[in-house]
Formats: structure tokens, C-alpha cells, sequence
């Protein structure tokens, strides 16, 4: 039996948390964006490298049209503000449908450092598996991650996910071989807790 998927999802405003707006990016974000993924430091653990105005201009531009999860593939990039400072981002969080068969997402995050510790993150993830459980009705979302980034590790941990896998080398990443480590939970994991 496949599971039964309440799609399509769309997200039609934005998402409220006790400190957090999550919403859909806009142009007027990029430079916040650009802020942090300009950051030598934010992307050391990120596919790719520190980006140009210009090219967070572009995601930017391109994220705002993502806004329906329909099918396998689709995604969300989504901005991350507090309800303290509106209109300032400080971070994004990702979603993606990754099997409709197996009921699957994956999700990620970036964070400016300035708002590291904070559990701003927290709080944001929990809201985006709370949409893929409950809203999407998905049975596993997992994370993917380098293992030398030890806040994203601890952060899995505290949303109740659980490393299922490394990878050693699996990944040439930004010219050499990188190691991968997997995070997972299930809807009835989430549930629970």
C-alpha cells in the first residue's frame, strides 16, 4: 500500500511560530540572503560556494516561484524572520518532496551566525516537519549533512532525529572527498515527541 499524500501543498501565507515568521523569499530579501551566503564560514558545509549579490539575486528570484509541493522533486526555500526585527531575514530553511512512493522529503537549513544559538532553527525546522507530518502526510523526512558540521548534527538531535548512515568519501565536494552523514524520523517518531 503506497501512502496517501495530501497533495498538492501549497503553502498560501506565511508560517507563524512563537518567534518566527516563515515564509516565501521575496527580491526585497536579498541582501539579508546575500548576508550570510556571502559567508566563507556559512557555506564551508553547504553544496556550494560563498555566493555573489548577483547569484542570490537569481536563487532568490527562483525560490519565490517555489511555493507548491505537487510532485516528486518539488521544494521550498523559505525565508526565515523573527517577529522582533519583521522583514529582516536571518536564515532559510529547505523542503523537498523526494518520494511520493515512499512518502519521503528531505529538509535543510542555513543560518546567519549572529542568530546561531538561539534556537531559532529549532523552532523553524520543527514548523516545516510539522507541515511535511501532519500537512503532506509523509511517513519519513531525512537530512543530509556533512558530518564535520557539528550544529547541524545537534540540531538534528534535538528536532528527534537519529543518524541511520555515513558515508565515508561518498561526495567529492569542493575538490576533495566528503564524507556524508544521514538524519532521519519518522511520522510516528514526530508524533510522539
Amino acid at each position: 500500500m503506497t501512502p496517501s499524500l495530501r497533495l498538492p501543498y501549497e503553502l498560501t501565507g506565511p508560517v507563524q511560530t512563537e518567534r518566527l515568521l516563515i515564509r516565501t523569499m521575496a527580491m526585497r530579501d536579498v541582501d539579508d540572503i546575500h548576508a550570510y551566503q556571502s559567508r566563507e564560514d556559512v557555506c564551508r558545509y553547504l553544496p556550494y560556494a560563498p555566493r555573489s549579490r548577483d547569484e542570490v539575486a537569481d536563487k532568490v528570484a527562483q525560490f519565490s516561484e517555489a511555493i507548491a509541493i505537487t510532485s516528486e522533486g518539488d521544494y521550498w526555500q523559505l525565508a526565515i524572520e523573527r517577529l522582533a526585527d519583521p522583514g529582516r531575514v536571518i536564515g532559510d530553511v529547505y523542503f523537498s518532496l523526494t518520494s511520493t512512493a515512499n512518502g519521503a522529503g528531505e529538509i535543510g537549513w542555513t543560518l546567519h551566525p549572529s542568530h546561531g544559538g538561539q534556537g531559532y532553527m529549532t523552532e523553524a525546522a520543527g514548523a516545516i516537519l510539522e507541515i511535511a507530518f501532519a500537512g503532506i502526510g509523509l511517513h519519513r523526512v531525512l537530512a543530509r549533512l556533512d558530518p564535520r558540521n557539528d550544529a547541524s548534527a545537534a540540531l538534528c538531535r534535538r528536532l528527534g532525529m537519529r543518524e541511520e548512515g555515513y558515508f565515508a568519501q561518498d561526495t567529492w565536494f569542493k575538490g576533495e572527498w566528503g564524507d556524508t552523514s544521514i538524519f532521519a524520523i519518522l511520522a510516528h517518531e514526530w508524533e510522539a515527541a
